[in-house]
């Protein structure tokens, strides 16, 4: 979820000791654009944290996936199924933007850090008991 939120700038990060414009590069894309352009960037925003929120929601919860020979009301069933675990996700990640109003820098690279090795453990283990079995 960290990197999630990382990933997508939900977040506000900001750092008062290095100039405005570093800490604002994200959004001095956005402000170049208006109109439908401004639309298509939102909207491939958008649509970069329901991808990354759908592969968080089929890794921990894999509920709803369709077979290797997929009927169409296992079809219909996996998309309600993932429509449901995204839609819960998205309502977790907002209510812990609420609370949470900004993320201090030095905290960022710790959380960042855990997310990496967290990761990298599980890619380890992985392959230690792909090869194992």
């Amino acid at each position: 979820m960290v990197v999630i939120v990382a990933e997508t700038g939900r977040l506000p990060v900001d750092n008062p000791a290095t100039h405005l414009e570093l800490t604002m590069v994200h959004e001095a894309m956005v402000l170049e654009y208006a109109g439908p352009r401004l639309a298509l960037v939102e909207w491939a925003s958008g649509m970069r944290l329901t991808v990354l929120l759908a592969l968080l929601a089929n890794l921990f919860l894999p509920w709803g996936i369709a077979g290797p020979q997929p009927s169409l009301i296992e079809v219909v069933i996996g998309v309600a199924a993932i429509t449901v675990k995204v839609a819960v996700l998205a309502v977790a990640l907002a209510a812990a933007e609420v609370f949470i109003a900004k993320l201090r820098l030095f905290r960022v690279p710790e959380l960042l850090a855990g997310s990496f090795l967290l990761a990298l453990l599980a890619v380890v283990s992985a392959n230690f008991f792909s090869v194992a079995a």
